[in-house]
């Protein structure tokens, strides 16, 4: 027996509201009101965020009401969004009779600068994760960075390094790992519930592809230079890649920035929801800061992405339901579970969680007990959920993927010397010559 539509558990302090604005958070439930004042706990943590676009206002909706926690700086490229952020910021703190100065800016140096900010919560396009990563972490900042954690191998090798050697706090938004649908049924396939497994299918998406858009004119307001960064400066703008705000009246975007979609500026859908759903596969198998030892691409026979481990398990991109459900199926040899966003589908009921009771219909990414996990861990100085080597390891799985598939061909790769030994052509990829002025 099983239940197709397991009813989504709440998180704690999910927050009621979207993109249009920021709510106060509704009566907190599974333990937040002891989260919360654990985060409140000391001096109040000052925070700025570098990179204000969509996702940025998910999560700025979740850590401006966690307690103890004040925003006070932002940093954007595009002069409307620093514009918006200032505006969305103190509205929230005007309508709660707090005084709370904030101030935005151009440059991430400048933020970087305040010696008065304690994190910062990185949420710019992944080509600029690792330089900007790594100078907060030496400017003393503790870091909450939007997954995948780095465009490229070698720049997750050296943010690793630069967290552990700075002894800062890095907490990367895989934000699975704080649902309690995902701990379950992690903790179901640990526990030798399933027996041993022998399969898992990880939905994800498609790999990138060539970057294929129009060329448009750059909006006045858009440092498009700046934005580029260490890419490659003949990439040239599309408002699909910056997708357009208004301020008057209000409107924020309605799609995701699509240069997450192109080769040149991102990883597809094998980073953007590999970050999510083979992060959970890695999780369960046991295999954090450790992976697969090889990688087939799409196209070598299959239209999926077949990854080995030293163990014998493989694990494919293939769906596990017709609906292609962006998800993680384990399989064992005494059974199998199914879990993605709102889903939780197995073999025995002695598998499935028990039910709340409550219904969550809030968007995903408001929901905030990830980030207060992160806020807890830099009070406690312990690492949060997502540290950097597990974060490193996910986001390189996604990674050795594309490369195989970008060569065509499969791959070796040993995830404890984070090697792809003689193999040249692989070796290659691991990383890309910066634009100067900037290197890493």
């Amino acid at each position: 027996m099983s239940k197709n539509d397991f009813s989504r558990r709440r998180f704690f302090g999910a927050a009621a509201a979207g993109l249009a604005g920021i709510t106060i958070l509704p009566s907190m439930s599974f333990g937040a009101e002891k989260a919360a004042t654990a985060a409140a706990t000391g001096n109040t943590i000052r925070l700025g965020f570098i990179g204000m676009g969509r996702q940025a206002m998910f999560l700025l909706n979740g850590f401006i009401q966690i307690p103890g926690v004040e925003v006070v700086a932002g940093c954007d490229v595009y002069g409307r969004k620093r514009t918006r952020f200032e505006n969305r910021v103190n509205e929230y703190y005007a309508k709660n009779n707090k005084k709370v100065e904030v101030k935005t800016y151009e440059r991430f140096e400048e933020l970087l600068s305040r010696k008065d900010i304690d994190a910062v919560v990185i949420a710019t396009p992944d080509h600029w994760h690792a330089v900007i990563a790594i100078e907060a972490c030496k400017a003393g900042k503790d870091v909450y960075l939007e997954k995948p954690m780095t465009f490229t191998i070698l720049e997750g090798q050296e943010l690793v390094k630069t967290v552990r050697a700075t002894n800062r706090i890095l907490g990367i938004g895989s934000q699975q790992r704080s649902d309690p649908n995902f701990q379950y049924a992690v903790r179901m396939v640990q526990n030798g519930h399933l027996g041993k497994i022998e399969k898992v299918n990880a939905y994800i998406g498609a790999p990138p592809r060539p970057y294929d858009l129009p060329k448009e004119d750059v909006p006045q307001d858009l440092n498009w230079d700046l934005w580029l960064g260490p890419l490659p400066g003949d990439i040239h703008f599309n408002k699909e890649l910056n997708p357009p705000i208004s301020l008057d009246p209000p409107k924020d975007e309605t799609m995701w920035g699509a240069w997450r979609w192109y080769k040149e500026m991102g990883g597809g859908f094998t980073t953007d929801w590999g970050a999510h759903m083979y992060d959970i596969a890695q999780w369960g198998l046991g295999m954090d800061r450790n992976g697969p030892v090889e990688a087939a691409p799409i196209g070598d026979g299959t239209e999926f992405m077949k990854f080995i481990y030293a163990n014998g398990v493989v694990l494919t991109s293939e769906p596990f339901d017709s609906g292609k459900t962006k998800g993680v199926k384990f399989q064992g040899d005494k059974g199998w579970l199914e879990v993605s966003r709102g889903h939780y589908k197995a073999s025995d009921d002695s598998l499935l969680p028990p039910e709340s009771g409550e219904k969550d219909d809030t968007p995903y990414e408001t929901k905030i007990p990830h980030q207060i996990n992160f806020i807890e861990s830099v009070r406690s100085r312990l690492d949060p959920v997502v540290p950097a080597e597990i974060g490193h390891s996910s986001c390189t799985m996604c990674t050795v993927g594309n490369i195989a598939c970008e060569l065509g061909r499969p791959v070796k790769w040993d995830p404890i010397a984070e090697s792809f030994g003689k193999d040249k052509e692989a070796v290659k990829l691991m990383h890309y010559d910066y634009r100067k002025p900037w290197k890493l």
